[in-house]
């Protein structure tokens, strides 16, 4: 599928500045509480994995460079809302869970934040364009990279 340049790059470029104005606006709200958006994320990815995650999983989950996620999990570890537990299929590897004080801080802020998504998109788009912008981005993600790339 052949994409006028110009095109593709405005396209970008709409996709691009549309997510961090959305982003501004979560960020200046007071959903966070005590935690920054980077911590929630971590929190909300552990919070989906049944059986906790290994911190290469994680890393996947919420785009941070691997010293970035390792520093962020020290830090969430030791205020006591993550835990470390043993791999059994890789002796060398841990487990990444959510301690109770995690699992409630994530509910907590979720809440909020779900409001604030909510009232950010649902202000500026109806629902049948939610669908299509949510249908968009999951055709994106799908898609193998344009450069043959897995990052």
């Amino acid at each position: 599928m052949a994409a006028d340049t110009k095109l593709a790059n405005a396209a970008w470029e709409a996709l691009f500045r549309a997510q961090k104005t959305i982003e501004a606006e979560l960020e200046a709200g007071d959903a966070w509480g005590d935690l920054i958006p980077s911590d929630y994320g971590v929190l909300y990815a552990l919070s989906t994995a049944k059986s906790g995650l290994r911190m290469s999983e994680l890393g996947k989950d919420v785009l941070l460079s691997q010293a970035g996620l390792s520093r962020l999990v020290g830090r969430l570890e030791a205020r006591g809302l993550i835990e470390r537990h043993p791999d059994p299929d890789d002796a060398r590897a841990s487990i990444l869970c959510l301690s109770k004080a995690g699992a409630h801080a994530q509910r907590r802020v979720g809440a909020r934040h779900g409001r604030h998504v909510a009232e950010a998109l649902s202000s500026r788009l109806d629902d049948d364009q939610l669908l299509a912008l949510q249908a968009l981005c999951e055709r994106i993600l799908a898609a193998p990279p344009a450069n043959g790339d897995n990052q």
